[in-house]
């Protein structure tokens, strides 16, 4: 078995990267020239790495045409909500763009892969309450940038799959979260800040956002073998949540950081973390994917949060 990981240096590509490896798969990646490697470097021997950019057509066509793989888990993508604010054209150019190059490189070779289109729950985006939880079913309506470019994806794999009759699976991914996130990202700066006030280096503030919303989290190991499964055992053309089916406030996550960290703080709001517009609450069903696949949520969060927390104690 063949796999190929666009974005693989990244933060669930080195996850899915372990994960296939201990499967015995033989695993290539594309990663772009100036990718940061310390996400995989204790791995990076059992890997075929290929410097590329998904918004170029003819080198994901090359890196393509050379692996021919049996499996493409298309990860690469501009992946933090805020920032597709303030880059929105290249928000959609990397995301819509990145996935029609893979979908037209392997249609032009006329391969049989089987083709992992990564979504996201902010596709959701506005969800009244009397909607949770999400289903698949559920409509699509954005309210960001990055969401709409997830949206541009899903609705390209459904088209391909129907036009061309390629073995393409969508998912939507709620929020996930683990050793490795980047520190942008809200459970892993939390777990920074508390790592850096532990030691001294942080006056005793927690600088924060907004810590109303609400957001379904997964263990992003959780979430990888997910998509393993989906590409294992899901149909053709269909859609699947990949979600732990509850929903936390983001302020239940804070205290429970500092309750793991042992920490008293000042909490201070930061402007510079709010949203033009936020998703109040995303909390997904798995039924869908569970009943098809047997997959099933199976990392605690307190877990989750010791094993980001030591990630950063090994780093600051």
């Amino acid at each position: 078995m063949r796999a190929l990981i666009t974005g693989l240096s990244g933060f669930v590509g080195s996850h899915l990267a372990e994960f296939l490896l201990s499967k015995d798969i033989e695993v290539f990646g594309i990663i772009r020239w100036r990718s940061n490697r310390e996400n995989i470097r204790h791995i990076e021997d059992k890997l075929t790495l290929f410097e590329g950019d998904v918004r170029d057509l003819t080198s994901v066509k090359q890196v393509i045409a050379e692996t021919v793989p049996d499996q493409i888990y298309h990860l690469a993508a501009q992946s933090f909500v805020p920032t597709s604010w303030s880059a929105p054209q290249e928000t959609i150019t990397s995301n819509i763009v990145g996935q029609l190059n893979v979908l037209e490189a392997v249609r032009d070779l006329k391969l049989s892969a089987k083709i992992l289109a990564v979504g996201s729950s902010e596709e959701y985006g506005l969800v009244y309450e009397n909607e949770i939880p999400i289903t698949e079913e559920n409509p699509l309506r954005p309210l960001s940038p990055y969401g709409v470019s997830k949206v541009g994806q899903d609705l390209l794999g459904f088209q391909y799959f129907h036009s061309y009759g390629m073995h393409i699976i969508r998912t939507r991914a709620f929020n996930h979260t683990g050793p490795r996130r980047g520190e942008v990202f809200v459970t892993s700066n939390f777990c920074k800040q508390a790592v850096l006030i532990g030691k001294g280096k942080q006056e005793p503030i927690m600088n924060v956002g907004n810590l109303e919303a609400r957001r379904d989290f997964s263990d992003v190991r959780d979430v990888v073998r997910a998509y393993w499964l989906a590409l294992e055992k899901g149909r053709a053309g269909e859609v699947y949540n990949i979600c732990s089916g509850r929903s936390w406030m983001i302020r239940e996550l804070l205290d429970k950081i500092l309750e793991i960290a042992g920490l008293e703080v000042e909490i201070r709001s930061d402007p510079t973390r709010m949203r033009p517009s936020d998703v109040k609450i995303l909390q997904g069903s798995h039924d869908k994917i569970t009943r098809e696949t047997g997959w099933n949520p199976e990392i605690p969060m307190e877990k989750t949060i010791r094993d980001l927390m030591d990630f950063w104690r090994e780093r600051v």
